[in-house]
């Protein structure tokens, strides 16, 4: 929670661009991490929209600011076997012949991710690597901005756009030393999210020649990976029911036959919408339900062409938007488990909250909807051991009634203590 001077940490942020941009923007980030001034504020300080709705994304994650750049997040044995699989790695060549070359000896790093923001290919000046090995910025670390916070590379994946961070734009300190330029990679015939490239090193790099030169490259790489695709032979259309997965931790996807897309969270949000309205919805229904104030039906229709090329055009109809397709998704799993009053399969499907990442108000309501249907269905069987279950995940963690049920019920002086224990930790943190 923001402290009372708020609007004195603000005003002395405003205060501090008299000196440098970069000196201006420290000062800010500083205040907002110590919790000086609080995310709405950020609105009357010098950032550009990009950092602020980053920042508070990053915050709202929970994003360290003092932890390295990145974590693990896959086994460093795996990374082969991902660079095997990933369409990026046929186009290797035409990278290296643009980029890299010219980054050996200029202190710049070219890193190329996945969608889900692993970094698979770190390539460049061996300076520039040995130093950003201290922030983690090596193959096989997640630098998703839920992962690694305000990133080029991880931001450029969260907006689907291409993005420059400068310095202490950057919501980990550890990367404020940097500057990067990422942009985002698509599959030619789909358009669906594949990856990012991103340019990583000092000034030079935050200027719009080396935007222009990245964009150029991604254009060079999609219009590579299409002209493999005229080469090679074609693919059997993909059988079987489609399946969305837009619970938990995870980058929501859409599954159909041996293809695994990386949803954008507009068409994730989009997505669970159509599936949660089998009648369909107009464009300014949808707008509505998307983001009640910002947009228009333009938008929608272009949004929607997007993900017809994600998903196949057969897959959505228009006047009104609805799927005409049967899929399956993890959300609906959990709902008709309880719906049958099966709560051990519900809390078994149940990863996580729904699209965590989502600002639409309607995927808000349907994301408490589901957590707490779930919750009272749990307490409602009296059941301990599927109570102590719900009070492992993080829902659960601050559930004071619920905690304080299984200190009441729980037979084994064990559990009653842990319990005790839980719930005096929850209230010294209450006051």
């Amino acid at each position: 929670m923001a402290r009372s001077s708020t609007s004195g940490g603000a005003a002395a942020a405003r205060g501090s661009s008299a000196g440098s941009p970069t000196a201006s923007v420290r000062a800010v980030h500083e205040l907002f991490v110590a919790g000086e001034i609080d995310a709405s504020s950020l609105d009357s300080t010098p950032l550009r929209r990009v950092v602020v709705d980053s920042w508070r994304r990053s915050l709202a994650r929970g994003v360290d600011p003092d932890r390295g750049g990145a974590q693990w997040c896959e086994p460093a044995p795996s990374i082969a076997d991902m660079r095997a699989a990933h369409p990026l790695a046929s186009a290797l060549p035409v990278i290296r012949r643009l980029l890299v070359e010219d980054a050996r000896s200029s202190g710049v790093m070219v890193a190329i991710t996945a969608a889900d923001g692993t970094l698979l290919w770190v390539e460049g000046d061996d300076k520039a690597r040995r130093r950003a090995e201290s922030m983690n910025f090596v193959p096989g670390a997640d630098w998703s901005e839920r992962g690694a916070g305000t990133n080029a590379p991880g931001t450029a994946l969260a907006l689907d756009a291409e993005v420059q961070i400068r310095g202490s734009e950057h919501f980990s300190r550890l990367v404020q030393r940097w500057n990067c330029t990422a942009v985002p990679v698509h599959d030619p015939a789909t358009r669906a999210l594949i990856g990012a490239i991103d340019l990583t090193g000092g000034n030079q790099v935050a200027s719009p020649q080396t935007l222009a030169l990245v964009r150029a490259t991604v254009v060079a790489v999609e219009n590579h990976l299409a002209l493999l695709r005229l080469t090679e032979p074609q693919r059997p259309v993909p059988t079987g029911t489609p399946r969305l997965t837009v619970l938990g931790s995870d980058r929501p996807r859409w599954v159909a036959g041996d293809a695994r897309i990386a949803l954008t969270g507009r068409h994730a949000d989009i997505l669970v919408l159509l599936s949660r309205h089998p009648e369909g919805l107009s464009a300014d229904h949808l707008a509505l339900l998307l983001d009640d104030k910002d947009l228009d039906v333009v938008t929608i229709r272009a949004e929607m062409s997007r993900l017809r090329k994600v998903v196949g055009s057969e897959s959505i109809e228009s006047r009104p938007y609805r799927l005409t397709t049967h899929i399956t998704s993890d959300l609906d799993e959990v709902f008709d488990a309880l719906s049958r009053g099966d709560v051990a399969s519900a809390l078994d499907q149940y990863t996580g909250p729904l699209l965590t990442q989502s600002a639409s108000p309607a995927i808000a309501r349907l994301r408490t909807e589901l957590a707490t249907t779930l919750r009272a269905a749990v307490m409602a069987t009296g059941d301990l051991a599927l109570l102590r279950r719900w009070l492992d995940l993080p829902e659960g963690r601050d559930d004071r009634d619920g905690w304080r049920a299984l200190h009441d019920g729980a037979a084994e002086p064990v559990i009653r203590a842990q319990a005790h224990g839980h719930l005096v930790g929850l209230d010294f943190e209450l006051g």
